[in-house]
């Protein structure tokens, strides 16, 4: 058996987001999101199933934070809901900005660290034009302010957006996520106002608190050819690694988008929505980069009716519409997989994390966070609700030794969250997928921490796991 510690300092934590636990969507003032609206479209998203009550974290929240206490998390990172305190991008909600910084003094007074996410996807729904619209970039700006007045003087770690692929072409190309769009030019549009609006935040936030500690999370994958020897292979994990990952990166570290992604998505926009200057701003500089890893892709551009794309809960078909107009598909390896259908490599996560330390994050004197990483499992409660999730334990172990493998290797990997304290809405897959290490019974919302919850309470007492 091997221990392998972390360093003093590293960070040991958990993640939601708003709309996926708090429910109360129409309470004290709330109007509603993009997901308010697109959970009643037809077929959206899976059972029919609505954040309306989700975990009711609204009105739970006290007892979740001493939860959080009582299974040892030393930081804790969740969203601050836009349509809960600006309501209808209209007056902000004093009742929605107090319920956040009720949640900071709880989390305060159980001596947890706040790490606040400025936007994890839910959009008042009456902003015109959503994030293909500039002047939404302009109203994050407003929102950033109002949420820093309200909580800087306690929050001292803040990020402008989760995913910003997720809330871009996933949902403007792909029409998986709310809105549920599938135009390429709108979500080249939207990819580009979500990096201006988190630019255009973080200097604004900076201005307001010169010693806070600023960044973003981005959902990054690693791109391998299905055939390092084939060109087509290769450049198919070239696209993806450019549309997934390095289409956010370059801009934020290097101040312009990659010469070949622009060239891929010839056509799509980029030239009708970046103006000048923009791209000074979304590159202002931050302090730290979250990094959000479930798994890696292998890739193959040779069509194939063994690839075929996979049916979503919605009925729309996962493909690839957002890598330029060359087929590309994911092909399996025959790893083992979770209960959505993804594949686990932890090897992954080490060279994502050393990856990113040695082009971007390293040079620019950014610390790395794994902001999210964890599985949906086939979780089976016995009959007092508990949950012996081996199958989860062993994954988040093997993750965890990824990361210490990183920062063996020198990546200045800071802390690790876990994804996700609670089973909650997951989106398109609704509450048919749990995530959590906590478990949630929806009829009682009774809590039952899982054999996960523990593991990870002694890892981080421990600040070290064994394997």
């Amino acid at each position: 058996m091997t221990t392998y510690q972390f360093p003093p300092s590293f960070l040991w934590g958990s993640a939601t987001a708003a709309f996926q636990i708090e429910g109360a969507t129409q309470e004290d003032g709330r109007r509603d999101s993009i997901w308010d609206t697109f959970c009643r479209e037809p077929g959206a998203v899976f059972g029919g199933h609505d954040g309306t009550t989700a975990c009711d974290h609204y009105h739970r929240m006290p007892g979740d934070v001493a939860m959080m206490a009582d299974l040892g998390l030393q930081a804790y990172r969740f969203s601050t809901s836009w349509s809960r305190v600006r309501p209808d991008d209209a007056e902000f909600n004093p009742a929605g900005l107090d319920f956040y910084s009720r949640l900071v003094d709880e989390l305060l007074g159980h001596g947890i660290t706040p790490l606040v996410t400025l936007y994890h996807w839910d959009l008042p729904a009456a902003m015109p034009g959503g994030w293909t619209n500039r002047d939404t970039a302009y109203r994050f700006v407003e929102y950033a302010e109002k949420m820093y007045e309200t909580l800087g003087d306690r929050v001292d770690i803040w990020t402008t957006l989760n995913e910003p692929w997720c809330s871009s072409f996933l949902s403007y190309a792909c029409g998986e996520h709310a809105p549920g769009h599938t135009d390429r030019r709108e979500a080249v549009s939207a990819a580009h106002h979500l990096l201006l609006a988190h630019g255009l935040a973080t200097a604004r936030l900076r201005e307001l608190a010169p010693d806070a500690t600023l960044g973003i999370t981005l959902n990054q994958t690693v791109a391998d050819p299905v055939d390092p020897s084939s060109e087509t292979d290769c450049d198919a994990a070239r696209r993806v690694d450019g549309a997934f990952n390095r289409v956010f990166l370059d801009p934020i570290f290097r101040g312009a988008y990659p010469a070949d992604v622009l060239e891929d998505m010839a056509g799509f926009g980029f030239e009708d929505v970046v103006r000048p200057g923009d791209l000074e701003v979304i590159s202002t500089p931050i302090d730290l980069l979250g990094v959000n890893y479930y798994h890696g892709d292998a890739l193959t551009g040779t069509p194939s009716d063994d690839y075929a794309p996979t049916e979503l809960p919605n009925g729309r078909l996962s493909g690839s519409p957002y890598v330029g107009s060359e087929w590309v598909q994911s092909v399996p390896r025959g790893l083992p997989v979770t209960d959505q259908g993804w594949e686990i490599q932890p090897e992954g996560l080490t060279r994502l994390l050393t990856h990113l330390h040695e082009e971007y994050t390293g040079p620019a004197g950014v610390a790395l966070y794994v902001t999210e990483n964890g599985a949906a499992m086939p979780d089976e409660p016995d009959e007092n609700g508990f949950v012996d999730d081996q199958d989860r334990v062993s994954f988040v172990r093997d993750h965890l030794v990824a990361v210490h493998d990183a920062i063996r290797q020198g990546a200045d990997v800071r802390g690790y969250f876990v994804w996700s304290l609670m089973d909650n809405f997951e989106w398109a897959w609704g509450y048919e997928k749990r995530f959590g290490i906590v478990r949630v019974d929806y009829d009682t919302q009774v809590r039952t921490p899982k054999a996960s919850a523990l593991f990870f309470r002694d890892a981080a007492r421990d600040n070290g796991v064994r394997r």
